[in-house]
């Protein structure tokens, strides 16, 4: 697919991330060092916009309807002092689900259940959890969600979706991507089939 020029922010932490608890689909807060760490992505976001010349209020502003996730946006977008287009919720940028495993600590599931970051093979990206989804999953509701971005967006949401970015947007491959801790305190410039970091004084590298 031909993805549009997008900016990218994972939620900043919560508890359940310090914890490694796996997370998915519950609505967990931000805690305060996750709140900081939105906090910092509004001026970074905004030096990035002024950097490539693009207006903020002429772009397209998306996020995931989870609160760790609208939070992180509504701090974002509080460093901007323009009026901003609304923020477009889409249940397409959910986390991915891990179904009757969230909850859990990443080290009290046996491996047939679950395998943390870092223990994967890259068979895993099928790997679904009872009631859950896989990373195909996730793949196929966010090239929905693509035929419906504009030319250039904003988009906030999970560690599971910007996993899933790097390979259907970059090409980057299974294994690599299951294992990669995607960082928070971070934007993520995804222009050409290329992502490229930008770490803001807040960033970390907590897993989802």
């Amino acid at each position: 697919m031909n993805w549009p020029e997008f900016y990218f922010a994972r939620h900043g932490e919560t508890d359940w991330n310090r914890e490694r608890r796996y997370q998915g689909s519950k609505d967990i807060p931000l805690n305060a060092l996750g709140r900081q760490q939105a906090d910092a992505n509004g001026p970074l976001l905004r030096e990035l916009l002024a950097r490539d010349k693009i207006d903020p209020a002429t772009i397209g502003w998306y996020a995931s309807p989870l609160s760790r996730a609208s939070e992180t946006m509504d701090r974002m977008r509080a460093a901007f002092d323009v009026t901003l287009p609304p923020v477009i919720f889409d249940d397409r940028l959910k986390e991915i689900s891990f179904g009757t495993l969230e909850g859990f600590l990443h080290d009290e599931l046996p491996p047939e259940l679950a395998q943390a970051p870092g223990r994967r093979n890259a068979e895993y990206w099928y790997h679904r959890p009872p009631e859950g989804e896989n990373y195909e999953d996730v793949a196929d509701r966010l090239k929905s969600f693509a035929a419906d971005l504009p030319a250039l967006s904003v988009i906030v949401a999970h560690g599971g979706i910007q996993r899933v970015l790097r390979h259907i947007v970059e090409g980057a491959p299974h294994g690599e991507v299951v294992n990669w801790p995607p960082p928070q305190g971070v934007i993520a410039h995804f222009r050409m089939g290329q992502m490229t970091m930008h770490e803001s004084e807040m960033s970390s590298v907590q897993q989802a």
